[in-house]
């Protein structure tokens, strides 16, 4: 499935023009030419449909591989866990973006509201933030989300069976965009009229966290940065109207414990209830996809869980290791260090690339061959203190659709092949049409 090669494309953002230079202690060497290729089709629509042979190739240069910008690009599954779970690592904050003068990405309104997020802080700020949240998306908090998602499965089901009546359907316009706005909609209260704003907002500005995002995406990512602040910033105003017993209500009562200075309180509200929405949106769009896609490529995989519906989680988390929603996850190198033979400039940045780390051999037996029923973890919720805030609802919503799919559409095929939005971070399926034979 994954032995197609994308054609190269050119690197237009501005880290990609800087010189490449590898560390003078660094005891490799590395083909710059044939790196930037690599990373080029990565990048093209051929790339994002099989990149698994690219990450490969990635994978083939060593385990931490200096980029052709300031910083290194580490593919060894053990590595990437251990950078990925050690607070020592800090991600880049908006200390560090400040102190990149020559990097206009890192200064852009996008970059710096990003950082100031839960994804982007460090420290005790991120430990004060994360606990005024609670337990958030707890054993409690998903069994009362679950009658909720189920509800919304059968109703998207219905939905998507409808439009299967007539045809073809598009399984990531009907379903996997909808569940999980659905779901976290109804869990924050906002307004079904405002579902597909929310959404759109939300993968607009994810660009910004891209590994090499051109200036068209950070324009997005800018525009959707201000919709969602305003957006948020309004929401909470009318919450704090209307405090009721909802998450949102519980959190601005902690925060006006926290913080006296209300404009404060409310500014730390209107930026954790939108990360705790991209959160709950971004990857797990994705996912509910890859589900789809992957057992489509493997039916006789998909035959034996409709014998064995009780498997579903364990196939929900082979997808996660095949097909991870995130690619790619920053972090900064909080001293000089060296890691696997390379030396690692203190502050440099370093992109953990989840995508090949979670199909190293070394970690997982035959990694390219998909097997519901592997044993192995995987990185693809990342680790330490920004493990993925929305990973057991995605789980919830994952499971619950591939069980309802598994009864419901026995015979739903995928007609034509994926294609995808040209991001190497934020993996994002643009349209996946189906058919029941």
């Amino acid at each position: 499935m994954f032995n197609q090669r994308g054609r190269s494309g050119g690197i237009t953002s501005g880290p990609a023009k800087e010189p490449f230079v590898v560390p003078a202690a660094a005891d490799i060497s590395v083909d710059r030419r044939h790196l930037v290729s690599l990373l080029n089709r990565l990048r093209t629509p051929k790339g994002q449909a099989a990149p698994y042979p690219l990450y490969a190739e990635l994978r083939s240069m060593g385990d931490v591989v200096p980029a052709p910008w300031d910083g290194f690009l580490v593919t060894g599954f053990d590595v990437s866990g251990q950078i990925l779970r050690n607070r020592s690592w800090p991600v880049p904050d908006s200390s560090w973006r400040a102190r990149q003068e020559e990097s206009v990405r890192w200064h852009t309104p996008a970059s710096m509201e990003m950082s100031k997020t839960l994804a982007g802080l460090n420290g005790p700020q991120h430990a004060r933030h994360r606990r005024s949240l609670g337990r958030v998306f707890d054993r409690g908090v998903i069994d009362t989300l679950r009658p909720v998602v189920e509800q919304a499965v059968g109703e998207l089901l219905d939905m998507l069976g409808e439009r299967l009546h007539e045809g073809e359907a598009d399984f990531v316009a009907l379903v996997s965009e909808e569940l999980p706005v659905v779901t976290v909609g109804h869990w924050l209260g906002i307004p079904a009229a405002d579902h597909a704003l929310v959404r759109q907002f939300t993968h607009d500005q994810v660009y910004a966290q891209e590994l090499l995002p051109t200036k068209s995406q950070l324009a997005l990512s800018e525009a959707a940065s201000a919709g969602l602040r305003d957006y948020f910033t309004a929401f909470v105003r009318d919450r704090r109207r209307n405090l009721s017993d909802d998450a949102l209500s519980g959190w601005i009562r902690t925060w006006d414990e926290l913080e006296p200075d209300r404009e404060a309180a409310d500014d730390a509200l209107q930026r954790l209830t939108m990360f705790v929405t991209i959160a709950a949106l971004e990857t797990a769009a994705t996912l509910l996809s890859a589900v789809v896609w992957l057992l489509d490529a493997n039916p006789e995989q998909r035959e034996w869980l409709r014998a064995h519906p009780e498997k579903a989680g364990d196939a929900v988390e082979e997808v996660l290791r095949y097909d991870p929603a995130i690619h790619v996850s920053s972090r900064t190198a909080p001293e000089d260090t060296e890691l696997c033979g390379v030396r690692i400039p203190k502050d440099s940045l370093v992109h953990v690339m989840i995508g090949a780390a979670n199909h190293d051999p070394r970690r997982h037996q035959d990694p390219e061959t998909f097997d519901v029923r592997r044993k192995t973890g995987h990185l693809a919720f990342g680790g330490g203190p920004h493990y993925c805030l929305g990973a057991a609802l995605a789980r919830l919503e994952a499971t619950t659709l591939l069980r309802g799919l598994l009864r419901r559409f026995p015979t739903l095929r995928v007609s034509s092949p994926p294609s995808f939005f040209p991001r190497v971070a934020f993996r994002r399926m643009a349209e996946l049409n189906v058919v029941t034979a």
